[in-house]
């Protein structure tokens, strides 16, 4: 995995600084994907983190999309200043040689292998609530309503995960988008016209949920490992920045949206994902929960794509149809194993929110930028505010990530 698919992102769309007729990728597909990265399974689990904070962890909420925004445009600023960057591979590579390529390649494909199980999970939770009874037997071992539900997850998805353009990918974007609009409009409508009102959600602050309700948030904004990919791909990468700002102001609202909603209608009550709170008999709850499940199907596919591209890039693999068909499988196979293993929502995503986001997401986006830009290092205000992300940061992944880990091993 050596070229980590910097090679293979630069033939399949070839772009510029400048626009080019008929190449790459167009701004407004581009925030198509983006909104598409950013608007992912987090928003169900949204309203349970603010159950855990509260409502005052709201505050955090936004300044963390504030925060997330700014260590993408670092990114952005890193590719902008050497031509030849087409990846965060390639951002890392820049800054610490091969040593920073490889690290910055760890935590990256993991974050978004591990963001595709939790797609896997979302689905057999929510399918197994419309269809409880649901199992079979297979050479005397029996297979769960859950467990069921992920298999034939993974036989649907699976198509979707040939596509290698990212233009074509985009398509499916905009119903993923399209799918995060309506599922709050259904919740709302649940809680407005279907009896469930709003009467709940009177923690102001609750210290001890914290670390998981920062995890969370954090999650939400686990974009920047496609980031690269998506500057790289457009047909003109200076605007790059006006696609980052709508993403991240379009997404947030959503989040805030889905969280207030959510928390006023189920209070302390609510579960890991809120459509497993919704009464299931209500046409507008059956609604969001076709809309969640229909909603990882559109996004599995960008979101295994660069892991996909760096293993295709290798020499012997290279250019080859039926080899790119073979690994992508197997890389949907060996997410459908982990999900049947790992199967806890909520506390797999506060992990991957507080551990390889912050680093992803947060920590070596300031470290590669400070290390590429010699001025940046000065002292000054631009330095001032990057050593703080990086302290809040360190903060956040070391705290959350104990807690994430606790929790997971109590369900064993």
């Amino acid at each position: 995995m050596d070229s980590l698919k910097a090679e293979k992102i630069e033939s399949q769309n070839l772009p510029s600084q400048e626009p080019t007729k008929g190449g790459g990728t167009s701004f407004f597909r581009t925030c198509f994907n983006g909104l598409n990265t950013l608007s992912g399974v987090g928003i169900l689990s949204i309203p349970f983190a603010l159950s855990e904070g509260g409502w005052l962890s709201l505050i955090l909420l936004f300044l963390l999309a504030l925060l997330c925004w700014y260590t993408g445009l670092l990114l952005q600023r890193c590719m902008d200043g050497n031509p030849r960057i087409k990846s965060y591979p390639n951002i890392g590579e820049a800054a610490y040689g091969q040593k920073g390529r490889v690290a910055i390649s760890i935590f990256m494909y993991l974050e978004l292998y591990l963001v595709a199980v939790e797609f896997l999970i979302l689905e057999g939770d929510n399918l197994n609530q419309l269809f409880p009874s649901m199992g079979f037997n297979m050479a005397g071992l029996k297979v769960g309503g859950k467990q069921c539900f992920v298999l034939l997850t993974a036989l649907v998805i699976l198509p979707t995960t040939w596509l290698k353009s990212l233009r074509l990918l985009a398509y499916v974007s905009a119903g993923g988008v399209f799918a995060s609009l309506l599922l709050v409009a259904c919740v709302f409508w649940v809680g407005a016209v279907d009896g469930v009102g709003f009467h709940e959600g009177d923690v102001l602050l609750n210290l001890r949920g914290l670390p998981t309700a920062v995890s969370l948030y954090l999650f939400c904004y686990c974009g920047h490992a496609v980031f690269p990919t998506l500057c790289n791909s457009m047909k003109d990468r200076s605007k790059f920045s006006k696609v980052l700002l709508i993403c991240f102001v379009a997404s947030t609202i959503t989040y805030g949206s889905m969280a207030v909603l959510g928390y006023l209608m189920f209070g302390q009550e609510l579960k890991s994902q809120v459509t497993l709170n919704l009464p299931v008999r209500k046409i507008s709850s059956r609604i969001a929960i076709y809309i969640t499940i229909i909603n990882p199907l559109t996004k599995y596919a960008i979101i295994i794509t660069p892991i996909a591209a760096a293993i295709e890039d290798t020499r012997p693999f290279r250019n080859s149809r039926t080899i790119s068909i073979f690994v992508r499988t197997l890389i949907v196979i060996s997410t459908v194993i982990v999900a049947l293993v790992i199967p806890f929502f909520s506390y797999l995503m506060a992990l991957i929110g507080a551990s390889l986001n912050v680093m992803v997401s947060v920590l070596l986006p300031c470290l590669f930028y400070l290390k590429i830009n010699v001025a940046a290092r000065r002292f000054g205000f631009e330095l001032a505010v990057i050593v703080a992300i990086m302290v809040i940061g360190s903060f956040v992944g070391v705290v959350g990530t104990y807690t994430s880990v606790k929790q997971i091993v109590r369900q064993f």
